[in-house]
């Protein structure tokens, strides 16, 4: 049985694909700050697939300690890790005049440094596994950043290069990574941030949808896109 960790997997998309990985017969470490909510995708697994494998590790991610952390905590329970998919991110709305210091670094930290610490601890085991798909949640943002969006556009960048890099590096070892970039999804920080007048449900994807194409690249059926930013739009 292959395993993956999930980042961000207490809401929204990282759920969604908790949810798709089990629904695939994967056994989970599901990560978060939150346990309640870690805890609710854990039940939720159970009803998709009764028999799923999916344990809970809380982490900060916030704290880099933590986030290497995580990959060692998940290594010595499972034994082999097939999958890391760095779902977790914040998304800070300030304007171009308004921005500070700490929330840039906030924003980096979550959405940049921590996924690019947990590639690189997951790396060795990877490598001496014979390979592995690392998948990071990027946006549409990075594209066409909307207004406010300043420090969470640029760190959503950061991970578009982490995939390129792990594709470079990969080749050798059997490694694979991939970015997938959608635009609005629906979900609850989407709707911290704007409501329906400024962005319609219609417009948005849903999480079920946005899961499947990350899982997809867990799942080695989108290795041709080995290295690229997969965008996704409404």
């Amino acid at each position: 049985m292959k395993t993956a960790i999930v980042t961000g997997a207490g809401s929204g998309i990282g759920r969604a694909v908790a949810l798709e990985l089990v629904r695939r017969e994967y056994a989970l470490i599901i990560a978060g700050r939150t346990g309640t909510t870690l805890d609710q995708t854990k039940s939720l697994c159970g009803e998709v697939n009764p028999d799923a494998d999916c344990q809970v590790i809380e982490t900060d991610l916030l704290n880099p300690a933590q986030a290497v952390g995580l990959i060692d905590q998940a290594h010595e329970q499972c034994g082999t890790i097939s999958v890391l998919i760095n779902n977790a991110g914040i998304a800070p709305l300030e304007s171009l005049g308004s921005v500070t210091q700490e929330s840039v670094q906030q924003a980096f930290a979550i959405n940049a440094v921590a996924p690019a610490l947990m590639i690189s601890r997951i790396w060795p085991i990877m490598v001496k596994q014979g390979g592995g798909r690392i998948v990071n949640v990027s946006s549409m943002a990075t594209q066409d950043p909307f207004p406010g969006f300043l420090a969470y556009a640029a760190s959503k960048c950061a991970v578009n290069s982490l995939a390129r890099s792990i594709a470079g590096e990969g080749e050798s070892v059997g490694i694979k990574g991939f970015a997938v970039a959608p635009g609005a999804v629906e979900t609850g920080m989407l709707r911290s941030l704007f409501d329906e007048a400024m962005i319609p449900a219609d417009a948005c994807l849903s999480p079920a949808e946005v899961a499947q194409v990350i899982v997809d690249c867990a799942d080695g059926l989108r290795d041709d896109e080995n290295g690229q930013t997969i965008l996704l739009n409404k």
